[in-house]
């Protein structure tokens, strides 16, 4: 099991069921650049419902006669939910199929169809836009409306996500036992899994610190800042109005890093922090840059874009909201209500919300 991760605003009062239906939890990517309408690649722009990423890929290869690794996907979306994504699909030398065979079962619509010139790859879409639907609503509104506003305009930790650690945390506890093994061959997929589970758990501890701390949205010296809304990055070595107020109006972020090899770009005694939090996991640090990882940063607080929301007729409270790639739906519910399931998901291990 992951670890019950601090909440940055104060446990939460009110609760709700999530994915009382797949409508319930939608989840539509955004690409964030052209297509340039030609080249070997086709592009899909694909609603699923009740279907996860790999099986898709799966039916995707099948009806094209594409290899699964030919087949480029930018992030895995859940089973129990109504997502779009884009994928490509890599024809060199082959005859395009009709891809409205797709929708043979009911459960797949071509949205679009285009052509590009590279593949897709994972994590260069902007990001993802939700709307979902809580239900069996409890807890006073007027707690709950304020709650909702204050995580509009002030963000959430940016904790990875339950999805990234498997149902109950199973993937993160094959993942150790893999590493305990010293990292048998297995497939590319499984091992991509494995690595990123280990990783995300690594993050999350350290932004756990921070939020414990009260510093998890405030840039002290020594940090690396990450600019909004980009993979951009600088170190600060000392904070000074400037950066106060940037990081206060949401511009900037403090960093944390996605362990890996290569030195840190934090100061000296930020990187020295941040070794003595992870020192009881010296083995999974050394693990993942044994593995070829190199070092990387992400923010450490996420801010929704387009936050809104609706109390309606039925009881029930629905979010519409935008998030950047690679962050998650579920850490700002987190610190709304105390959320269950209403059914098992059979969500993608390491699927990302966002």
């Amino acid at each position: 099991m992951t670890a019950p991760w601090p909440h940055a605003w104060g446990a939460p009062t009110g609760s709700a069921v999530i994915r009382s239906c797949p409508e319930d939890f939608q989840v539509r990517e955004e690409l964030g650049f052209e297509l340039s309408g030609d080249g070997e690649h086709a592009f899909l722009y694909l609603q699923k419902r009740e279907l996860n990423t790999p099986d898709l890929v799966q039916r995707i290869s099948r009806l094209s006669g594409v290899a699964p690794r030919d087949i480029g996907i930018s992030g895995l979306k859940d089973r129990n939910a109504l997502t779009c994504q884009w994928l490509s699909v890599g024809l060199a030398g082959k005859a395009e199929p009709d891809w409205s065979a797709l929708e043979s079962d009911g459960d797949v619509r071509v949205l679009e169809v285009s052509r590009h010139r590279r593949k897709l790859r994972r994590g260069v879409h902007r990001g993802n836009r939700f709307t979902l639907v809580l239900r069996e609503l409890q807890g006073a509104r007027d707690a709950l409306e304020q709650r909702l506003a204050m995580l509009g305009t002030a963000g959430v930790p940016n904790y990875f996500g339950e999805q990234r650690f498997g149902r109950g945390g199973s993937t993160l506890r094959q993942a150790r036992q893999w590493m305990e093994q010293n990292g048998p061959r297995v497939s590319r997929n499984k091992r991509g899994l494995y690595l990123s589970a280990l990783r995300a758990q690594l993050f999350n501890q350290l932004l756990s610190q921070r939020v414990s701390c009260a510093t998890w949205n405030i840039v002290l010296d020594g940090d690396v800042c990450m600019l909004q809304g980009t993979r951009s990055h600088f170190t600060c070595e000392q904070v000074d109005e400037q950066i106060t107020a940037r990081a206060a109006a949401g511009d900037l972020h403090p960093a944390l890093p996605l362990w890996g090899r290569g030195e840190s770009a934090a100061g000296v005694q930020r990187a020295r922090q941040q070794a003595e939090c992870l020192a009881e996991q010296v083995a999974e640090c050394e693990f993942l840059q044994q593995a070829g990882l190199d070092r990387a940063w992400r923010a450490a607080r996420v801010l929704a874009d387009d936050f809104c929301w609706r109390f309606c007729d039925d009881g029930s409270l629905q979010l519409d909201f935008a998030l950047g790639a690679g962050s998650y739906a579920t850490a700002l519910l987190g610190e709304l209500v105390q959320y269950k399931e209403k059914r098992d998901t059979g969500s993608d291990k390491g699927s990302e919300q966002g």
